[in-house]
Formats: structure tokens, C-alpha cells, sequence
């Protein structure tokens, strides 16, 4: 007699959706693979009568994600609600003190409670999966769990925010503002209708707090992450990185480096030559650094209904063959409680965006405060560059043509050098607006 594996689904939002879809279409073929079929036994979400597509009648109903999480009818609880408090968290600690196994596409609430949950989940022998959390249909957590096994990670990064990701791609392209291609994102459901979350680097930084996590062998945790938005990213930026050989893309690091692990997320200007750099729209993209594998890049779907449900498929999967151990690779009391590095040690080139008043000695005072925190310049331009914007005529200086345009690109050097030497030119009064500094990677 076939073996039933009995999932009990929190959220039917466009995942679930998708997930309830999946598990129909594919039932057989993962009977097959698994030697086990695999039943939605019941679902849980906010309305019961809402018109979802899909025909849910002959399955149980909850209203309480709680009670349904602690049926003894379930052996896996599914949370595809979202946030990271309230009812998402208290049904899966509910699961796992109930001996159920538990997959998630929450990265919130892996980023914020995911040590806690992982000590449970181990305590109690049961899986806690979060596939899906982490850059939608790209298998990158499993590939981090089993294939890279017994490599040291040096680095890993990439592009993790589908949102910023087209934003800064249709600036690429067409030259328009940010805020005028963020209203078409938002129009085409690429965005939300409060974006912050997305453009102000937060969604990234917990997709890196949890790659950190299984790369690092550290606790995870995003209070540690140096976070910049790309709401700054001007069509000026665009147009200098364009001439400088580079385009701008906002991404997560973490670095092992002599004191401790370095993780931030921020617009970051790379190589038109490198593989990252095309990776556009809303694609995600991971990069690995290894000792033996060497350098692996992941490029695919970072959200959406399918790609989504595939992920969270996977973690189905790896449960019903018995595939699973320590949430974050090992057991939770070996994690390090890594310190946070200060970005102000950061080791970097910059990109510098000046509006500069148009007086006599201007960019001798700036050159002059540079060369004090010892600071080198690689180039300087400086002009009033117009270019054609769909339907008008933009100016690089935004206000008035009274302000001359400098870039300056600079060799190695730190964080605290920059933000010092950019504190005094602000003081002495030479530039018109806080100067536009983004860091450029050399990446692979």
C-alpha cells in the first residue's frame, strides 16, 4: 500500500496558488520519485470564498492557521503567509513543538527568528526547509546544503531583488528617473504599492543573511548587514556609469575577510564585461566564490507563482525522501555569533557624483580635502553633458546650469576615508547638493 505524505498549506496567495496547481499536474511523477503520494489534507487562509482558480472543496478547511499547523491529519505544515511576527511565526513554532515538519518561502521570518526555529526543528527531529526564500526558482539553498558540501566559501553575492533589478535595468535602457520606472513597476506588479522594503535594500539583505548563514557557518541575522537603497540612483549615474565601462546593480555581499565576515547590500557599479552585469530585469542572480569548485554563478526566476512553488516542491520532495538535517547545514549550537564588521573598514574604489558651484578654485578645494584623507584619484570629468530623455531634454545638473558635473573615480581605498574627506568638502561649502557615492566591485 502506497505510503501518503499529507500537506497541510498556510496562504493561498499567487505561491500557494501555484503550489496547489504543481502538486496536481505533477502527482504522478513525484509518486514515482518519491514512493509516496503526496496530498494537500488541508489549507488554511484568510477568506474561504475567495475565487482562487482552483478547486479546493474536497479538501479540509481552517480558519485558524494555528489549529492547523497542531492537526495530527498533517505530517508537513506549509507557511506561505508571509510577515515576520504574528501568525506566520506562531504556526510554525506550533508545527515543530507539534513533531511536524515545516517549509517556508518567509525570508522575513528565517532572517529574524530562523536560530530559534532551527534549535526547535533539531531538538525536535523534524525538517524546517526555506527553498524558497531565497531567490525564487534558483535552487541556490540546496546547492549551498549538499553540492558545495565540502568547499570553503569565500565569497557569495548577487542580484536578489527582482524589483530594483528591473527599475535599474529600465533606467539602463531608457534614461528615465527612478521614481517615474518605479510607478511602471508598480503598474506591471513588479512592485508593491509601498516599495520601501524592495528599494530601500531590506529584502535583500535578509536573502543575504540567510546564504551568509549556510556559506559562513554563522548565525543568521540581518542587524548585522550595511544597508544603502538605489532611491539615490540618478539618470546622470546611469549615464556616467555607461561611459566609464560599467553598469549599476544593487547587490548583496558577504566576505570572509581577516576580521570577521563583511556583509552589506548596496547599488554597486560592475564591469560591463562581467557575467552579473547581464543579468537583467527581474531575473535573480547568485555568484559563489569557492576553494574548489571554484567560481559558480546561478542565474533564474527570483519570484513568481511557479518558479516559487517549484522551490518549495523541492523541499516537499527532500522530506519525503528522508533528505534533510540542520536547518542552516550545522547543528545550531556549532553557528557563530559572527560580530558585525564595520563598513567603515571596507576596502573599495568609489564612484563620486559632485554638483560643484561654478566659482574659481572649487575643484582645487575638493582635490586638496581628497589628497588629506589620502584618497587618490584614477579620473576626473567635468562638464554639463545633455543627453535625450523619451519625450524631453534632461540636463545632468537637475536644478539650474549654474552647478558644473564632476565624476571622480577613485583607486583603493576605505569607507571612512571617503565619508571623511566627502564630510569636509560639504563644509567648505563647494558643492551644491550631498555628493553621490557608489562602490565599484570587480566581479566575475
Amino acid at each position: 500500500m502506497t505510503k501518503k505524505l499529507r500537506l497541510g498549506i498556510a496562504g493561498l496567495g499567487t505561491v500557494g496558488v501555484g503550489l496547489v496547481n504543481l502538486l496536481d499536474a505533477r502527482h504522478e511523477h513525484l509518486l514515482r520519485i518519491t514512493g509516496k503520494s503526496i496530498v494537500i489534507q488541508a489549507v488554511s487562509a484568510r477568506y474561504k470564498s475567495k475565487n482562487r482558480g482552483i478547486d479546493i472543496s474536497s479538501i479540509k478547511w481552517f480558519d485558524d492557521p494555528i489549529a492547523l499547523a497542531r492537526n495530527d491529519e498533517i505530517d508537513i505544515f506549509i507557511e506561505l503567509i508571509g510577515g515576520d511576527e504574528g501568525v506566520a511565526r506562531d504556526s510554525i513554532m506550533a508545527a515543530l513543538k507539534s513533531g511536524k515538519h515545516v517549509i517556508t518561502a518567509n525570508k522575513a521570518l528565517i532572517a529574524k527568528h530562523g536560530n530559534e526555529m532551527a534549535a526547535l526543528a533539531e531538538e525536535r527531529n523534524v525538517a524546517l526547509l526555506f527553498e524558497a526564500s531565497v531567490a525564487g526558482g534558483i535552487p541556490i539553498i540546496n546547492a549551498l546544503r549538499e553540492i558545495l558540501l565540502g568547499n570553503s566559501i569565500n565569497r557569495i553575492y548577487g542580484i536578489l531583488n527582482g524589483t530594483c533589478n528591473y527599475i535599474l535595468t529600465k533606467m539602463q535602457e531608457e534614461r528615465l528617473p527612478f521614481w517615474e520606472v518605479l510607478k511602471q513597476a508598480q503598474d506591471f506588479g513588479y512592485a508593491e504599492s509601498d516599495p520601501t522594503f524592495d528599494i530601500g535594500g531590506h529584502d535583500t539583505a535578509h536573502k543575504l543573511a540567510i546564504l551568509s548563514s549556510l556559506a559562513f557557518g554563522t548565525e543568521v541575522t540581518s542587524n548585522k548587514i550595511h544597508i544603502e537603497g538605489i532611491q539615490s540612483i540618478t539618470p546622470e549615474d546611469i549615464e556616467a556609469a555607461d561611459a566609464l565601462g560599467y553598469k549599476i546593480k544593487l547587490l548583496g555581499i558577504a566576505v570572509k575577510t581577516k576580521s570577521g565576515l563583511e556583509q552589506r547590500v548596496h547599488p554597486t557599479m560592475i564591469s560591463k564585461n562581467s557575467s552579473i552585469a547581464e543579468v537583467s530585469g527581474v531575473t535573480n542572480c547568485v555568484a559563489i566564490d569557492s576553494e574548489f569548485a571554484g567560481n559558480l554563478t546561478f542565474v533564474g526566476p527570483g519570484a513568481g507563482a511557479d518558479a516559487t512553488a517549484s522551490a518549495v516542491m523541492s523541499d516537499i520532495g527532500n522530506v519525503a525522501r528522508g533528505f534533510f538535517s540542520a536547518p542552516f547545514l550545522m547543528p545550531s549550537r556549532s553557528l557563530i555569533s559572527d560580530s558585525k564588521t564595520k563598513s567603515s573598514q571596507h576596502l573599495s574604489s568609489y564612484y563620486v557624483r559632485l554638483a560643484i558651484h561654478d566659482r574659481p578654485g572649487a575643484m582645487a578645494a575638493i582635490a586638496t580635502r581628497m589628497a588629506e584623507q589620502n584618497v587618490s584619484l584614477e579620473s576626473i570629468v567635468q562638464r554639463r553633458p545633455q543627453y535625450q530623455s523619451p519625450g524631453k531634454i534632461s540636463t545632468i545638473n537637475s536644478e539650474e546650469n549654474s552647478h558644473a558635473y564632476a565624476v571622480l573615480v577613485t583607486y583603493e581605498t576605505s569607507e571612512k576615508a571617503m565619508r571623511d574627506a566627502m564630510e569636509a568638502i560639504e563644509e567648505d561649502g563647494v558643492i551644491a547638493h550631498p555628493p553621490q557615492i557608489i562602490k565599484i566591485e570587480h566581479l566575475h
